[in-house]
């Protein structure tokens, strides 16, 4: 019995040091729980406060920065402040919120800005169409009238047109004008007219064609991107310089229309956007061109793209700028000889030396119309035929016929005769009361042209 009893007692120790130890175990793993719950706690405390922050950068600075970005693409954007604290799902999630952000924000400025195309394309429209009617009154105004002060006020109205034409093709309408297949330096000299600075500009023609021309629908669109690129160019350059413009012919390549000024040049960022902007991208937003909005590069890159043109832009040898406008053959077409350039179109180099070298002087009749009035300007006018000599008969007497109209060289001459009798009138010791009253008269109105001149500004583009 004994034996029993002992192994009685046996078995219940080790039944109590297995539930002793099975105790302890449980005991150890239900602490290993309570610590892993604390620590998961920690964590996804610590996440939380992540993500929290995560969140409030979102709202307060990268999208924001973001939204900067898409005007100014250098700026930068912030990412994840602390990663390793989020998550692969918050921080996709994150940046998807930028990304939304972004096409929300680019989605309204395109509506925007096409709501204000619209309204500057109707506005200007409007504008252009009154300008157009102004001009037409304003030559006829110039053969009834010989004031100097209907000039100024046509080149003012000048100016106007031109600007609204530029915001027009910004906004992606029609130029507004249309014209017949033009001589090439015809068009150089129309662009002349229609820039502020237009006295400083010296045109250089080396076509080895006379009549080399710029097909018709072309011809007013080339015109707007060259005035755009002389607008800058004597914007930016001191009023003391000039601006050179060469007029090229290459073979089979079409021409180039060679600006070069001596102005303050570019950085190089300046230079990229402005190489990006003569590009022609596929779309340039009205608040991207700065306050106030400097346009002239974004418009001749839209004309480059709408006809066929290129352009491009590096530093010049004269230290500042030089701006090369392409016109692909297929612009070009030839015209016939049978009508005469404008008085004040360059005449070719090679043309100019021959004739120089040996061509006899033109008589004096003859050269008069070339007179160019000190003070004038360079107009874009239709060439009036000259009227017949008329021939007396010695047997009847013909009635006096009404004088014709006068065409723009003869009121060249008319302004040149009389400036030229009024320095001589001021010049003489004495003259009688009439004579007196009369220079001081033609003297006030060349300081009025003067004055008027001196107002002709024409801001940067």
């Amino acid at each position: 019995m004994a034996w029993i009893v002992a192994l009685i007692a046996v078995v219940a120790a080790v039944t109590a040091v297995v539930r002793s130890q099975n105790a302890a175990r449980d005991a150890n793993v239900a602490w290993g729980r309570v610590e892993l719950a604390e620590r998961q706690a920690k964590a996804a405390d610590a996440r939380t406060a992540a993500l929290t922050d995560e969140i409030r950068q979102l709202a307060q600075k990268r999208i924001p920065a973001a939204a900067l970005a898409l005007s100014h693409p250098t700026a930068p954007v912030p990412g994840l402040r602390e990663a390793a604290e989020v998550d692969g799902g918050s921080a996709r999630l994150l940046t998807e919120a930028v990304q939304a952000a972004r096409a929300a924000v680019i989605e309204e400025r395109q509506r925007v800005d096409a709501a204000a195309r619209a309204a500057m394309r109707g506005t200007s429209a409007k504008i252009q169409s009154l300008l157009n009617q102004s001009q037409q009154l304003l030559h006829e105004l110039q053969h009834e009238y010989d004031d100097p002060r209907i000039l100024q006020l046509d080149f003012r109205n000048e100016l106007a047109l031109r600007r609204t034409q530029a915001t027009a093709v910004l906004c992606d309408a029609w130029p507004g004008l249309a014209r017949q297949s033009s001589p090439l330096v015809e068009i150089v000299l129309g662009a002349q007219s229609r820039v502020a600075g237009y006295e400083r500009i010296k045109v250089a023609n080396h076509l080895r064609d006379e009549w080399l021309a710029v097909v018709a629908r072309a011809a007013e669109p080339l015109a707007i991107a060259l005035a755009e690129l002389l607008a800058n160019a004597t914007a930016y350059s001191h009023p003391d310089t000039d601006v050179q413009v060469t007029v090229q012919q290459s073979g089979g390549r079409g021409a180039f229309l060679v600006v070069d000024d001596a102005g303050i040049g570019m950085d190089d960022d300046a230079l990229e956007r402005a190489r990006a902007l003569l590009a022609g991208p596929s779309e340039v937003l009205l608040t991207e061109l700065g306050d106030p909005p400097q346009t002239g590069f974004a418009v001749v890159g839209r004309l480059a793209v709408q006809y066929g043109l290129s352009c491009h832009i590096e530093p010049s040898p004269f230290g500042g700028m030089r701006t090369i406008l392409r016109v692909p053959a297929h612009l070009l077409t030839v015209l016939e000889d049978d009508r005469s350039l404008s008085a004040l179109a360059p005449k070719a180099v090679h043309a100019h030396t021959a004739t120089t070298a040996g061509a006899e002087p033109e008589p004096a009749a003859e050269r008069e119309p070339a007179v160019q009035e000190r003070n004038g300007l360079p107009s874009r006018r239709r060439r009036a035929p000259r009227p017949a000599p008329v021939r007396s008969a010695p047997a009847a007497v013909t009635p006096a016929a009404p004088p014709p109209p006068r065409t723009p060289e003869q009121a060249e001459a008319s302004w040149a005769a009389l400036q030229q009798g009024t320095l001589s009138g001021r010049s003489a010791p004495a003259a009688p009361p009439e004579a007196e009253h009369h220079d001081n008269k033609d003297g006030q109105d060349d300081r009025n042209c003067r004055n008027d001149r001196n107002d002709q500004g024409d801001d940067e583009t």
